[in-house]
């Protein structure tokens, strides 16, 4: 599912808001989970799960192709964690 399709789904959950309205909302939380991961915070949404920011320190690698070194530099990179209620609703068996 893509952010447009995720809009038009609440959309037509929700017939009494415009569906610019819902893009408006829908925008407005992933820019601000953005802007708290950007500071470094943490977002929890309970029964949903939690982004945080984890560090990826300097290394070496190599380059598939050549198998050249090559020096990777320091990174943080979004991290996600389901919380468990997801992780119930993911993993249970439909008989």
């Amino acid at each position: 599912m893509i952010k447009s399709e995720l809009v038009q789904r609440i959309a037509e959950q929700n017939p009494h808001l415009y569906q610019r309205d819902v893009e408006h909302i829908v925008n407005a939380i992933l820019d601000e989970i953005s802007d708290a991961l950007a500071r470094g915070d943490r977002v929890e949404l309970r029964g949903f799960g939690a982004f945080s920011v984890k560090n990826r320190p300097a290394r070496t690698g190599r380059n598939p192709r050549t198998g050249e070194k090559v020096s990777v530099d320091e990174k943080y990179v979004p991290f996600f964690k389901t919380g468990k209620e997801m992780r119930v609703r993911l993993n249970r068996e439909d008989a």
